[in-house]
């Protein structure tokens, strides 16, 4: 297991050892012990949540605030996706500022995103099966959604005009 700390202090691509042989392949997608290991902190694990979209279709800007804010481990199981992180900490030199990733099941990485970033992705392939660990359980009247078009933060997303988004997402809140 390999990561790499990014742009935005904090959020890491992990890129997993695979083995393969003729049978398939074999590989670790989470070992605590190596988590917590890599990020010098203990890993909560509440949720593991999963999620199949269609070609073009935006999930997010989302991210909970209080005591139910989550940090999350996102991984691709099938297809491929543009992933998004936006900085949310006020006092960060990249406050606002966002970190985007092609996570794939080609590529086989996996995005480290810690407490008080936002977290969004559009698909790339006909279809992208994502899966995320998270490090608090799910807490709707915590839940906030940021416009995926927010100007200030002018994420430059690969199919903007094709995007297919929820009527939550449409409904998303203006960084400002």
């Amino acid at each position: 297991m390999l990561s790499k700390n990014l742009k935005l202090k904090g959020i890491y691509l992990i890129k997993n050892q695979k083995f393969k042989d003729k049978r398939g392949f074999f590989f670790e997608s989470f070992n605590k012990k190596k988590f917590q290991k890599l990020f010098l902190k203990k890993i909560n694990v509440c949720q593991i949540n999963h999620s199949v979209s269609k070609k073009y279709v935006i999930r997010g800007l989302h991210y909970q605030v209080g005591k139910f804010q989550q940090e999350k481990i996102v991984k691709v199981i099938r297809g491929k996706i543009f992933d998004v992180a936006v900085d949310l900490r006020k006092n960060s030199k990249t406050y606002g500022k966002f970190q985007s990733v092609i996570l794939s099941d080609k590529n086989n990485y996996q995005l480290y995103i810690p407490k008080n970033f936002a977290h969004g992705f559009q698909v790339l392939s006909e279809e992208a099966e994502v899966s995320y660990i998270t490090g608090n359980f799910y807490n709707p009247s915590s839940e906030r959604t940021i416009l995926w078009s927010d100007p200030l933060i002018n994420i430059k997303w690969p199919y903007p005009r094709k995007a297919i988004i929820s009527k939550k997402d449409l409904l998303g809140k203006n960084f400002a």
